[in-house]
């Protein structure tokens, strides 16, 4: 089944050189597959790389990029699409893709990740939600919402509705549909 996969993940130049490497296995491994590749639609650091990575693996691309970030667009894209501001381009990321693949980021892909959460528990869609996490990047993150179940702010099913994995094909198999709740954090 050829699906559709939306990867958030950083734009920093910042970032240590393994994240850029991890984005490019992910991009050839969605290749690989025969999925599309949904990004962010820029040109730089870990969002560029999964998207070229993608492409010289023969994999289709679709660069979402906001209006004010057209000078990093990726215009080697195989389509790439103009959204009016953050909100929108995040809107336009997720209804294109049938799963959501998140690789260690920053604010931004924090962002995109809890905007995806939240609208995955208000029904909006039921698509995949993982977050890949070789290093526990996300560690922190997800103790501070477990913390937050454990006080009541958040329901043991919208904690269930993120999968925690640490490999690549495990984050892939995930957004397939094709592993258990019990293999994943």
């Amino acid at each position: 089944m050829a699906l559709s996969v939306c990867v958030f993940c950083s734009s920093s130049d910042a970032v240590d050189a393994r994240y850029v490497r991890l984005a490019e296995e992910v991009g050839t491994a969605v290749a690989a597959r025969g999925w599309t590749l949904v990004s962010g639609g820029e040109h730089v650091s870990m969002m560029g790389a999964v998207a070229a990575a993608a492409r010289a693996a023969g994999g289709q691309t679709v660069g979402i990029v906001s209006d004010s970030l057209l000078h990093r667009a990726d215009r080697d894209s195989d389509r790439l699409v103009v959204a009016r501001g953050m909100s929108a381009r995040k809107q336009r990321m997720c209804d294109e893709a049938d799963a959501l693949l998140a690789l260690p980021g920053g604010l931004g892909t924090c962002d995109e990740i809890f905007t995806a959460w939240t609208e995955r528990m208000v029904g909006a869609h039921a698509k995949p939600l993982v977050l890949l996490d070789p290093d526990d990047h996300f560690g922190g993150l997800l103790g501070w919402v477990a913390d937050a179940r454990a006080r009541g702010f958040v329901t043991e099913r919208s904690l269930a509705a993120v999968r925690q994995v640490r490999t690549v094909a495990d984050a892939l198999d995930t957004c397939a549909g094709r592993l258990p709740a019990a293999t994943t954090r």
